[in-house]
């Protein structure tokens, strides 16, 4: 066993202090002192100027001001966190380039986007930008007027003419009573049109853009055709094409929403009724697609502006056509702030042309999912339904 020697700790400890008597006497006495002037400022507490009492006061509040403020910012930082996340996404289109050589590259595109988005764009479209200036052009100088003057056009029963606000509303489950948006329908023949007079390029600047864009949406078909394995000139060879149904529409969506229209859509949700649209806008965003119909909650994407472009949509009947393979997208129009113009081009088959599925697209594990159909009767059959 072996022991170990501690040293004593040098350490200083205020308990073991020996005190001389001259120091203990001094300790008391200062003692004293201190609870004589403790006493005394209890009696008559330290009054600080008023300036230096307030960055006291301050100084005292900045944690909690601190802690608030950090607080208050970290519910900012939710708040659009929860706002992006509900906010529409830009959705990436393909753009397919009608003067590609490459036919058959450029049908594969479209089928692609029929079936994955039911939307495109198209490029060297061959519509003169000019031509499309001026459409926009005439379109402003006709909605500027006033209502009355516009209502004297108003929209017959052949869907010619001019279409207030709120007289369509193409969402049946909007709670409002139709949607912002204003147009004018121009169609092949029986037109109501301004007066010369006040617009004297009106018609003829119409009819050519009708006649530029129905060659745009021939060639579209012919890809159509390509992309679904049938000859290029089909929807040509079997008359579908012979006298075909179609409407310039000219939109304008207002830039002011009053109070009551907090929430309402310059277009609400839907698909639209025909084979194909094209479509032109002045470049002020607002149209957003939905890709799955019955998601819940719908999830809606931005379809950005791309310059020289036309946007192209597949609609209800060729979806029928095609027996569902290519979709017919729903769409909207949101308010952005800003007055925003549009032109639909609505392309569609001869009214008496009989609507059947392709060959191409069913089979006995899959046969057609509709009946035939008349073009003309489906198409009536859908605008009574939204004009009602």
């Amino acid at each position: 066993m072996s022991l170990t020697r501690t040293k004593p700790s040098t350490a200083f400890n205020p308990a073991h202090r020996c005190n001389p008597p001259g120091d203990r006497r001094r300790t008391q006495a200062q003692d004293t002192v201190r609870a004589r002037a403790a006493a005394a400022v209890a009696r008559h507490p330290l009054q600080l100027p008023p300036g230096r009492e307030r960055e006291r006061e301050r100084e005292r509040e900045a944690p909690a001001s601190a802690s608030a403020g950090r607080e208050r910012e970290r519910e900012r930082e939710r708040e659009r966190e929860r706002e992006m996340a509900g906010r529409p996404g830009s959705v990436d289109l393909p753009v397919v380039d009608l003067a590609s050589p490459d036919v058959r590259a450029a049908a594969a595109s479209v089928r692609q986007a029929c079936v994955e988005h039911g939307f495109f764009y198209v490029s060297n479209h061959g519509v003169d930008g000019a031509l499309l200036e001026a459409v926009f052009a005439e379109s402003r100088k006709f909605f500027e007027q006033p209502m009355e003057e516009k209502m004297a056009l108003r929209r017959g029963s052949n869907h010619r003419g001019y279409t207030p606000p709120y007289a369509e509303k193409l969402d049946a489950a909007s709670k409002f009573e139709g949607d912002l948006k204003e147009s004018f329908y121009i169609g092949r023949d029986l037109n109501q049109w301004p007066s010369e007079e006040r617009f004297p390029s009106w018609k003829d600047t119409m009819k050519l853009y009708r006649s530029s864009a129905l060659a745009v949406g021939e060639r579209i078909l012919s890809l159509i055709a390509l992309s679904l394995d049938m000859d290029a000139e089909f929807f040509q060879k079997n008359g579908a094409l012979d006298c075909p149904s179609t409407f310039v529409r000219l939109l304008h969506y207002p830039g002011e929403v009053n109070e009551a229209d907090s929430g309402n859509y310059g277009a609400s949700a839907h698909s639209d009724y025909g084979v194909i649209t094209l479509l032109t806008t002045d470049g002020t965003p607002g149209l957003q697609i939905c890709r799955e119909k019955d998601r819940h909650p719908q999830l809606w994407e931005d379809v950005p502006h791309i310059d020289g472009t036309l946007i192209v949509n597949i609609g209800d009947l060729l979806e029928r056509w095609t027996n569902c393979l290519y979709r017919s997208t729903l769409h909207r129009v949101v308010a952005v702030g800003k007055e925003r113009y549009s032109v639909a081009f609505f392309l569609d088959p001869n009214p008496d042309f009989v609507v059947c599925c392709f060959e191409s697209c069913c089979s006995e594990a899959n046969p057609p999912r509709f009946p035939p159909i008349r073009s003309d009767d489906y198409l009536k059959e859908r605008l009574s339904a939204t004009y009602k």
